[in-house]
């Protein structure tokens, strides 16, 4: 059965076991025809090419074996340098907090009478900020314009290296030359000098230092490599923005994007809106350029690219775009004014060298400027040049407003007012003053006891000046008057009667007011001392009319409040200047007062009137016109304006009470504008006796005129003085 099952095919488990074994030894004869094939295959394929090419093929073979075994051992070494490299630079990285305030000098802020910012000077930082906290459209705007790719590369993008140094050869300039392709971790990695600190000893300045920092080249470019992965295994994104946003220069003086905001906008970089943050991150490409300060409508087209790029990139909407379009940032009031101007040098050189242009440290001062009263100088100087003035003219004007007490609140120191460091007419100019010093004449002659309606003549005068001859002073007219009061005579500015008045009070008690009240430069020693040969400054002078204002003592003028450290609660240094000694009795300044206010009202000054508001002033023009003054107060304010060349030419057709008076007219009526009328401290005539002086003859000559009557007090002074002159003649002095 179990044969016959076999023959059926009805095969069940043993049937498996025959596979098996036949399989098995079915197995050898399968091996051994492929082993036959084998050993008849040819050892190497059929040759396909000619003998010539297969050379050269064979050539080309062996070349790439060579550049493979050499590249990748060079790039293997490189690898190497570049990891230990990026390890050293890495290991010598400090803290985030450590990098933020690189500067080697600090700045000076200076705040107005009220406390609010008006200019500054040095590199100012604003104070850290970082990515997280700045305005995220500040953020997004630099991202944008410096490296859209920036929170997804490691350090350094090929891609943009490449792409820069394909425009810089397509420009003509070499492949590193123009567009560097620099990320802003790269960039981070330039304003770090890659770690090398600021040493004195090897640079001559700190712009020096930056600029060797900033250079480019290949050197610099492999050099940044290592140093700007270093950066990224060290930091996070956020951190290395933080460290560009507080450290990039920003123009103007403003380091980082907080001083920036403070300085041109006037707020926190945390509160910009599009359009301020786009001007922003629009200086990074050149800051002195596209500086709001220097060029504001090419920092708005600026500002205007890139904010195309947020849109471009999806930072901003088109609701966004179109309104900060519409509205571009403008600047603040204080950015406006540039760096102050005039005012702030002169109270930066009020302060010790090592607290102001050479400090270490941060510095706030506290000034004495009014704003309102500064823009009221300059527009009103710009608008009488603009009108009166012929055009192409190069006369130059100064402005100085004051306080009573001294305290400077305005400066204009030349027709171009939005200035740093120029030269300051108003404080560096030593001119003649002409009339203008003629009422410290009268103001001695008050003191010693004279009163406006004393009489003097105003006559034809010869003195006889030891050394040079004959002296003969003439008016401005070369008319005389005849008998005439020291209020007239100092209403119509008339010489001959001023230098009477002077000889007779003597020219020493003239020379002491005048320097007691302010005058700093040495005094002429001659009769024509009267009539304002010396040299002054328009500040001194003002300041000198600021000492009849407040009654007669003088006044040293001042801009600095007080000055202390950022941060400081007690000042370092406090208020430098302001009301001295008394130089003359209340009573002769109040009667000074009076008679200048016939200036204005009847005299030289008419010009300089101001409706429903007394004035007081005088005018004055030196000699051939090289220089005209109006100098004058209010109750509230003295103001001093001086016209002419910086070369000394004369002046054509202008005197003191012309367009000086004019000048003067326009500055206080926009000084006074809102402001109370108010009646000047003055004397009433009825507090007064006139007393009659001894006429001179037509035609005098004589070293020293008679004395007209004084008071009895001053007999003693008089006496003294003549017995000095008497001796003086006996010696032969």
């Amino acid at each position: 059965m179990a044969q016959t099952g076999g023959r059926s095919g009805g095969r069940q488990g043993p049937l498996v076991a025959d596979k098996r074994y036949k399989a098995a030894a079915a197995a050898p004869k399968a091996k051994a025809k492929p082993a036959a094939r084998k050993r008849r295959k040819p050892s190497r394929p059929q040759r396909r090419h000619g003998l010539i090419v297969g050379t050269l093929l064979g050539l080309l073979r062996m070349v790439w074996r060579v550049i493979w075994g050499i590249g990748w051992r060079v790039g293997a070494v490189t690898a190497l340098i570049l990891g230990l490299a990026t390890f050293y630079f890495y290991s010598q990285m400090p803290e985030v907090s450590t990098l933020l305030d690189a500067r080697q000098r600090g700045s000076v802020t200076l705040l107005d009478r009220d406390g609010k910012v008006y200019a500054w000077r040095g590199e100012t930082f604003g104070g850290q900020i970082t990515a997280e906290n700045v305005s995220p459209f500040l953020k997004d705007a630099v991202v944008a314009t410096e490296d859209r790719r920036f929170f997804s590369h490691f350090g350094v993008s090929p891609r943009g290296i490449a792409s820069a140094v394909r425009i810089n050869l397509s420009e003509g300039r070499g492949p590193l030359e123009g567009n560097g392709g620099s990320t802003i971790t790269q960039q981070v990695a330039k304003l770090l000098c890659l770690g090398v600190p600021y040493d004195p000893k090897q640079w001559k300045t700190e712009a020096a230092y930056e600029d060797d920092c900033r250079s480019g080249g290949v050197k610099r470019k492999i050099k940044e490599i290592p140093f700007a992965l270093a950066m990224e295994f060290k930091y996070s994104k956020n951190e290395i923005l933080t460290i560009y946003l507080n450290r990039a220069y920003m123009g103007a003086g403003a380091r980082g994007f907080e001083a920036a905001s403070q300085r041109y906008f006037g707020k926190s970089a945390a509160n910009v809106n599009p359009a301020e943050a786009a001007m922003l991150a629009g200086l990074l490409k050149a800051p002195s350029r596209y500086a709001p300060t220097s060029n504001l409508k090419r920092s708005q087209d600026r500002a205007s690219m890139v904010l195309a790029l947020m849109r471009e990139q999806g930072f901003l909407t088109a609701a966004q775009h179109a309104e900060a379009k519409a509205h571009p940032a403008q600047l603040s009031q204080a950015a406006q004014a540039r760096a102050g101007g005039y005012f702030a040098d002169w109270v930066m050189d009020s302060g010790p060298d090592f607290l102001t242009t050479e400090t270490t440290e941060d510095v706030i001062i506290h000034t004495t400027l009014d704003q309102r009263l500064q823009r009221a100088a300059e527009t009103a100087l710009a608008d009488v040049f603009a009108t009166k003035v012929k055009e192409g003219s190069k006369a130059e004007a100064a402005v100085v407003v004051m306080s009573a007490d001294g305290a400077v609140r305005a400066m204009v120191g030349g027709r171009q007012s939005k200035v740093s460091g120029a030269f300051n007419r108003a404080t560096q100019a030593r001119r003649q003053t002409g009339s203008t010093f003629k009422p410290f004449v009268y103001a001695a002659a008050l003191d010693l006891g004279y009163t406006p309606d004393t009489l003097v003549e105003d006559a034809p005068l010869t003195i006889n000046v030891k050394g040079s001859g004959p002296w003969s002073p003439q008016n401005y007219s070369r008319n005389y008057k005849g008998l005439v009061t020291l209020t007239e005579a100092l209403a119509h500015s008339l010489n001959t009667a001023t230098v009477r008045v002077s000889e007779a009070v003597g020219r020493d008690a003239v020379r002491r007011v005048a320097t007691d009240f302010g005058f700093a430069s040495d005094l002429a020693k001659g009769p024509a001392v009267a009539l304002g040969v010396s040299e002054s400054t328009l500040l001194e002078m003002t300041g000198a009319f600021a000492g009849i204002l407040n009654g007669g003592s003088s006044v040293q003028p001042y801009g600095l409040i007080d000055l202390r450290l950022k941060g400081d609660d007690q000042p370092l240094i406090d208020q430098i200047g302001g009301i001295g000694e008394r130089v003359i009795s209340e009573r002769a300044a109040r009667e000074l007062t009076y008679m200048m206010m016939q200036v204005i009202d009847h005299g030289t000054g008419t010009r300089a009137r101001l409706p429903g508001r007394e004035v007081a002033g005088k005018s004055g023009t030196t000699q051939a016109a090289r220089d005209a003054w109006f100098i004058g107060f209010t109750a509230d304010y003295v103001t001093g304006v001086w016209l002419g060349y910086d070369d000394n030419t004369p002046l054509t057709g202008v005197t003191g009470g012309g367009l000086p008076a004019e000048i003067w007219q326009a500055v206080m009526t926009r000084v006074e504008d809102g402001l109370a009328p108010l009646p000047l401290p003055k004397a009433d005539p009825s507090e007064w006796r006139t007393t009659a002086a001894p006429t001179y003859p037509a035609q005098t000559t004589t070293s020293a005129p008679p004395q007209p009557q004084v008071a009895p007090q001053t007999e003693k002074d008089l006496a003294e003085r003549i017995l000095e002159e008497v001796l003086g003649t006996l010696l032969g002095n």
